[in-house]
C-alpha cells in the first residue's frame, strides 16, 4: 500500500497503529527531528545561590500562587454490584460529539475552568519564560529547517516532501525525470501547507497521493484537531482544488488503477472508522462497498504493493480480516480472505510470487509467515514459509517483485532480513550498537532490486540508505543534518536490563552526556509507554538533548505491554496482567537508581496517552520515587471511560483494557490501577497534566478531572498543573515549531522540580 503522506509497513506494527489511541505522543515528531547544543553543569561555590534554594525559591513562589478550585458534585455510580462516586463528572460535555467539530459550542462553565486552568499554569510558569524561549530555540536550531525527504521514483517523476525556511507545514511536490538522462527536472508543488494553514489556527494532512497516471492528488485535511478529514482532488496541471468528496473521513484513502476512483474510510458521529465508500473524483456521490458492524473494530483502506487489489482492512487489536477488490476493476465485489477469529491476526503483502501472509494462525504468538496464490489468497491456500521461532517477533513484511522484507526484534534489537524469492536465500542487515533503530521504505516501485532503510540510534542522527538487495550494495542518500551542532561522541547510549517484581528483565535506553556523572547525583527522566503492543524504539531525537545536555539522564523503559520482548510480552502487559506494566514502570525506576543513574526521589516521569496513565498509575503506586509527573493527554480515567460505549475508544478498547460493563473481573483489574480512582491523601509528585479540547482518542475531561481530584486530595503542597490547548487534538499544536514549543514548556517544568531551571532564570537566558 503506497502514499505519499504515510509510508507502509505491513504487519504486527501496522495492525497496531489501527488502534486510535495508541500513538505515543512522546514519538510523534521523531522520524524528522536533529540534534545538538552545549553541556552545562551546576556547580556551588561560597557566596552564590544553591541550586536547591534556588529551585525551592521557584517552587515556593508558585506554591503561593492560588490554583483554581472545581466546583465538586458528586454523582454515584453503580455498576456490577460496585458503587463509586464521580464528582467532577460535570466536566463532561454532555454535547461532546458537538464540541469535536465545533469547540466554540463548549459548555459555558467547563471553558471558564479549562482557562482558569490555563490561566493558573501560566503564572506558575511565567518565570521560566526565557528558559522556555531557550529550550525552544535550542531544539529549533537542532532542525533543517529546510529539510527534505529523499525522493521516491514512479515512473516519470519523483515525489518528496520538504519545508521551506521558517515554515511550519510540508510542501509536497515532485520533479520530472528525463527518461533518457535519468536527470530530475524543475520542482512542481502539489501542496504547500503553509498556504493552506494561512488564517487557521490548526492543520493537519491525513493521506497525501497522486493518482497512478500522474494527473490528480488527492489529500486529507483536519483543520480543528477532531481528527474528521475532507478528502480534496485537486488538478496538478491547473493546481486548482476540483472536488471535495467528503468531510467526514479518517483521511485514510487510495486510487484505483483508473485515477479516476477513490475508496476512503467513513468517520461514525462517535469518532470511529466505520465503512469504506467508493467514489469516482467527480461523483457527487459514493458507494458504500464495506461497512464495519462491529464497533470493536477500526477500518483502513489501500492498495496492495504490486497494485493488483484494494485491501480492505479490519482490525480489532487482536483479530484482524481482510476484504480485496480488483484495483483493475474497482465496481467489482470484495473478495474475503479469512473470516475473522477471534485472537488470530493476519496481513497480506504483495510480491511477484504471490501474497505473503504474516499471521499468529495456531498457536504462533511471535508470528509466522505463509503463502498463497495472488488469485486465490483465501485461508484454504495458505502454506508456511517461515516458521514460528519464539522469541523471535516478525513486526512487519514489505513486498517486491522478486523479493520478500522483513523486520524482526530479538531481545528488544531490530534486524531486516531480505528474502530471495527465486532461491529463497536470505541474509541481514543488522548493526553493532547497544540500542538503535531500523526503518524500511519500499517506495513506489515494485519491479525493482532495490530497498530503502534507515539506521540511527539515541545518540546517532537519522541515516538513510538505498540497498541493492541483489549486490548488496547500499548508498548512504541522506544523513540527518544538524545545524546547531551535533557530535555523537558527547554522549552514552546504555541498554541495560532492570529485574522486574516477579523476575523478569526489562530492557532500558539509557542516553546521557558524558560529562554526566553517573554516581546516583544526576536527575533523570524515565520515559514509557506499555500498551497495544507498541514498542518505542532506541531512535534518534532532539527535543531530549535539551535535558541531557542540562545534567539529566534520559531513559526509556521498554515495559510489558510493548513488544519489545517479543507478542508475550505485550500479551504479559494487558486485560488481566496489566499491572506488569506499571510495576515494569517503577521496577526500571528503581533499577536506573540502584545503578548510579540517578537515585530515588530524583525522577521524572512522562508519558502520553496511554503512556500517561502509565504515568498516573506509577505515582499512585510509588509516589516517592518520583520528583515529578508529566502526563501528556493521559488516559486516566479509565473505569468511567470503559464503561461509556458511546466515547470512541470504548468498544475497540475492550480486548485491551477489558469490559467493566458485563465482567466483574475487567471492572476489579481496572479499578486497582485507574488512577483517576485512586487518587490518595497522600504525597505526591509535582504534577503536570496537558490535554487538547478536540482530542476525540483522549477527551479533554480526563485530565481535567484527574488534575482537579489531585490537587484536591493530595496531602503535601505540590504543584498540579493543567494546561489544555484550545484549539488543538491528541497531538497538540499541529505546526512543527508550535509544537516544540509545547515540548519546550514540558521540559522547563521537568528542569524546574528537579533544581535544573534556576541557573537559566537567574541569569535572564
Amino acid at each position: 500500500m503506497k502514499n505519499l503522506h504515510a509510508r507502509t509497513l505491513t504487519g504486527v506494527a501496522a495492525m497496531a497503529l489501527l488502534s486510535a489511541c495508541s500513538e505515543p505522543v512522546e514519538t510523534a515528531n521523531a522520524p524528522t527531528e536533529s540534534s545538538g547544543g552545549s553541556h552545562t553543569t551546576q556547580t556551588e561555590t561560597p557566596g552564590e545561590t544553591s541550586t536547591e534554594t534556588s529551585n525551592m525559591n521557584l517552587i515556593a513562589r508558585a506554591q503561593s500562587i492560588t490554583p483554581p478550585s472545581a466546583a465538586r458534585r458528586p454523582v454515584t455510580i453503580e455498576q456490577l454490584g460496585r458503587t463509586r462516586t464521580d464528582e467532577y463528572a460535570w466536566l463532561r460535555d454532555d454535547n461532546w460529539q458537538e464540541v469535536m467539530r465545533d469547540p466554540s459550542v463548549l459548555d459555558p462553565e467547563i471553558r471558564a475552568h479549562l482557562e482558569a486552568e490555563n490561566a493558573y499554569y501560566e503564572e506558575v510558569m511565567a518565570p521560566t519564560s526565557q528558559l522556555q524561549e531557550t529550550i525552544f530555540q535550542e531544539i529549533r536550531g537542532r532542525i533543517l529547517e529546510d529539510d527534505s525527504s529523499v525522493p521516491d521514483r514512479d515512473g516519470d517523476f519523483e515525489y518528496y516532501s520538504r519545508f521551506r525556511q521558517g515554515g511550519q507545514y510540508p510542501i509536497y511536490a515532485r520533479r520530472p525525470i528525463d527518461p533518457e538522462t535519468g536527470e530530475a527536472g524543475e520542482e512542481q508543488i502539489l501542496l504547500d501547507g503553509d498556504a493552506a494553514a494561512e488564517g487557521i489556527d490548526y492543520l493537519d494532512f491525513g493521506n497525501v497521493d497522486h493518482s497512478p497516471d500522474h494527473r490528480w492528488l488527492a489529500y486529507g485535511v483536519d483543520i480543528r484537531g477532531s481528527e474528521y478529514y475532507e478528502i480534496r482532488i485537486r488538478d496538478l496541471e491547473t493546481g486548482e482544488d476540483v472536488a471535495t468528496l467528503t468531510d467526514e473521513s479518517t483521511g485514510n484513502f487510495t486510487w484505483a488503477n483508473d485515477s479516476e476512483t477513490l475508496f476512503w474510510v467513513w468517520r461514525d458521529a462517535n469518532g470511529r472508522s466505520k465503512q469504506v465508500w467508493r467514489q469516482g473524483r467527480s461523483e457527487a456521490e459514493g458507494v458504500m462497498v464495506f461497512d464495519e458492524a462491529d464497533d470493536g473494530f477500526f477500518v483502513n483502506v489501500g492498495r496492495t504493493e504490486g497494485d493488483s487489489y484494494i485491501a480492505i482492512s479490519t482490525s480489532g487489536h487482536t483479530t484482524s480480516e481482510v476484504h480485496l477488490i480488483d484495483a483493475n476493476n474497482p465496481a467489482s465485489d470484495a473478495m474475503l480472505v479469512s473470516a475473522r477469529e477471534t485472537d488470530v491476526e493476519y496481513s497480506l503483502t504483495e510480491t511477484g510470487d504471490g501474497f505473503f501472509i504474516l499471521t499468529n494462525l495456531d498457536g504462533a504468538v511471535d508470528f509466522q509467515i505463509m503463502r498463497a496464490p495472488l488469485d486465490a489468497p483465501q485461508r484454504e491456500n495458505w502454506e508456511t514459509v517461515v516458521e514460528h521461532r519464539p522469541g523471535t517477533l516478525i513486526t512487519g513484511l514489505m513486498g517486491f517483485r522478486d523479493w520478500m522484507v522483513r523486520v524482526e526484534r530479538e531481545n528488544a534489537l531490530p534486524r531486516i532480513v531480505i528474502r530471495d524469492l527465486s532461491s529463497g536465500e536470505e541474509h541481514n542487515i543488522a548493526f553493532a550498537e547497544e540500542a538503535y533503530s531500523l526503518g524500511i521504505d519500499a517506495g513506489y516501485e515494485f519491479a525493482t532490486d532495490e530497498m530503502r532503510f534507515s539506521y540511527e540510534s539515541p545518540s546517532t542522527p537519522e541515516e538513510t540508505y538505498d540497498y541493492n538487495m541483489a549486490t548488496r550494495e547500499r548508498v548512504l542518500r541522506k544523513r540527518q543534518e544538524i545545524p546547531s551542532g551535533h557530535n555523537p561522541e558527547d554522549y552514552v547510549v546504555r541498554r541495560i536490563m532492570a529485574p522486574a517484581h516477579d523476575g523478569e528483565m526489562i530492557p532500558v535506553t539509557i542516553l546521557y552526556h558524558r560529562d554526566t556523572p553517573i554516581d546516583g547525583s544526576a536527575p533523570l527522566m524515565l520515559y514509557g509507554y506499555g500498551s497495544y503492543g507498541i514498542t518505542i524504539p532506541a531512535a534518534f531525537r532532539v527535543t531530549p538533548l535539551s535535558l541531557v545536555d542540562r545534567g539529566m539522564v534520559y531513559a526509556i523503559a521498554h515495559i510489558r505491554g510493548s513488544q519489545a520482548r517479543g507478542y508475550e510480552w505485550y500479551l504479559d502487559g494487558k486485560l488481566g496482567l496489566k499491572m506488569n506494566t506499571f510495576r515494569d514502570f517503577v521496577s526500571a525506576g528503581e533499577a536506573l537508581a540502584a545503578e548510579g543513574f540517578t537515585s530515588r526521589g530524583n525522577i521524572v516521569a512522562y508519558g502520553g496517552s496511554a503512556g500517561g496513565l502509565l504515568v498516573g498509575a506509577a505515582i499512585n503506586m510509588q509516589p516517592d520515587l518520583f520528583v515529578g509527573a508529566i502526563a501528556a493527554v493521559p488516559f486516566v480515567d479509565v473505569i468511567n471511560t470503559m464503561s461509556d460505549p458511546t466515547l470512541p475508544l470504548t468498544p475497540p478498547e475492550w480486548p485491551e483494557w477489558g469490559n467493566p460493563i458485563e465482567d466483574e473481573e475487567a471492572y476489579d483489574t481496572i479499578a486497582e490501577y485507574s488512577p483517576y480512582d485512586n487518587v490518595a491523601a497522600i504525597d505526591y509528585p509535582h504534577v503536570l497534566a496537558t490535554a487538547g479540547l478536540t482530542d476525540p482518542r483522549v477527551t479533554y475531561w480526563e485530565p481535567a478531572k484527574w488534575a482537579a481530584r489531585l490537587r484536591a486530595t493530595r496531602s503535601d503542597d505540590g504543584l498540579t498543573l493543567m494546561r489544555t490547548n484550545m484549539g488543538a487534538g491528541h497531538g497538540g499544536a499541529s505546526g512543527r515549531f508550535d509544537s516544540l514549543r509545547e515540548t519546550a514548556e514540558n521540559w522547563a517544568f521537568a528542569l524546574m522540580t528537579v533544581g535544573l531551571a534556576d541557573a537559566d532564570v537567574e541569569s535572564g537566558e
